[in-house]
């Protein structure tokens, strides 16, 4: 498995396919594995990138750095890794809010921005019991009954076999993963900043998914952004929805943002054309 040491931490990688690039990153307790369907889709147009961050997946375990901004410098560490000066990014949930601090922060190194159900630019928000509940299922290697809650609350049929792959990756990640990355996702207040990213942005929502409502909020103060929501889909677009979701980030690649000033941006450069009296 090719590795690279990136500010200090070997971080694990992986790519497939030529054209475009495109680094796609995972969510909160993820890894690149959630990616699969989407880059087996894509694979034949664009050079897919993969990668974990510190602490999950295939990476190295450190003691720290399990902050937004750091995890954003550890993207940028990546592409410089990989020769690559600027790169599509497509992040899902954590990963989402990475893109955001990558749009305002290190906007030069993206061509596109794709934001999939990510955490909240103004702190993610959990009712306490919830959040105490899910870290003593953590804690206290709870798989039976974190497999069987995450196949319940899948809006879509999703298999047996990544259900299962997904919860023990999510009990693999580091100590400093599990809890500093939650602290850094409450602590993050960008919103009102969002208007700076000029990058082309695509926010992608799910209308079964509790992030619905931040991520419409989120939406509205980008600078340069379109949306797509998926209906009857949860939180785990990519696992739960791969083809569409392909196809919808080829088409953003292909057209980049459209909304109605980009139609009358259109009009006004077509040849004026006569109208018969």
């Amino acid at each position: 498995m090719p590795h690279a040491q990136i500010n200090g931490v070997d971080l694990f990688y992986d790519e497939a396919g030529a054209g475009e690039p495109i680094l796609f990153h995972h969510g909160y307790t993820g890894s690149h594995d959630g990616w699969e369907g989407v880059v087996e889709r894509l694979r034949d147009r664009f050079r897919c990138i993969v990668m974990d961050c510190r602490g999950a997946g295939d990476s190295a375990q450190p003691a720290d750095g399990y902050t937004i901004d750091q995890y954003a410098l550890d993207v940028v560490g990546m592409a410089d890794h990989l020769g690559l000066e600027r790169v599509a990014y497509v992040g899902h949930s954590m990963g989402g809010l990475i893109g955001m601090w990558l749009g305002l922060e290190h906007a030069r190194r993206l061509t596109k921005l794709v934001l999939v159900a990510p955490a909240p630019a103004d702190g993610i928000r959990r009712d306490p019991a919830d959040r105490e509940r899910a870290r003593a299922l953590w804690i206290g290697r709870e798989r039976d009954t974190m497999i069987h809650e995450r196949t319940v609350t899948a809006a879509r049929s999703v298999s047996e076999e990544q259900i299962v792959g997904s919860i023990d990756r999510a009990l693999s990640v580091s100590e400093g993963h599990y809890e500093e990355s939650w602290r850094s996702m409450e602590q993050t207040r960008i919103g009102e900043r969002l208007g700076e990213i000029q990058t082309p942005t695509l926010m992608i929502a799910a209308a079964a998914d509790d992030l619905l409502p931040g991520n419409l909020d989120d939406f509205r103060r980008l600078g340069n952004a379109t949306l797509h929501v998926f209906s009857r889909v949860s939180h785990g677009i990519p696992r739960e929805v791969p083809s569409a979701l392909s196809r919808v980030l080829a088409d953003f690649m292909e057209h980049g943002v459209v909304i109605p000033a980009t139609l009358r941006e259109r009009l006004q450069d077509a040849p004026a054309r006569g109208v018969r009296g």
